[in-house]
């Protein structure tokens, strides 16, 4: 067994690192953190930092996520209505509910999924 003491980022694959610097820094309105050179940037979201990345600078081949990355907002709904103002697209015309929680789901400009998400018990 491995002596894991925290996720340090979770990678999101993008094939242009501008326009992600663009859209997770100005859009979504996180907080940028470092940049690795011209191969990609990191973005705090709460207790985790989102790394953006271009694998073909690193000999990998670009394919979208499927896993979906959570951001915990205080209201859903108001969330969403503040990216729509900014031209995000979301899938569905309102805020689901779980029963569990509330989210809405939409994709960066690779096609990387996100959800705005909030527990009921929160």
């Amino acid at each position: 067994m491995i002596d894991v003491e925290r996720v340090d980022f979770v990678s999101v694959p993008v094939t242009d690192v501008e326009r992600a610097k663009q859209f997770y820094g100005e859009t979504l309105g996180l907080e940028h953190e470092a940049d690795w050179r011209d191969m990609g940037a990191e973005f705090r979201a709460g207790q985790v930092t989102i790394a953006v990345f271009a694998p073909e600078k690193i000999g990998q081949t670009v394919s979208k996520s499927s896993t979906a990355i959570a951001l915990r907002v205080p209201d859903v709904a108001a969330a969403r209505a503040a990216l729509m103002e900014k031209g995000v697209e979301f899938h569905g015309d309102e805020v689901m509910d779980s029963g569990v929680c509330h989210m809405a789901v939409f994709h960066d400009p690779d096609g990387n999924p996100l959800i705005l998400h909030r527990r009921h018990d929160a």
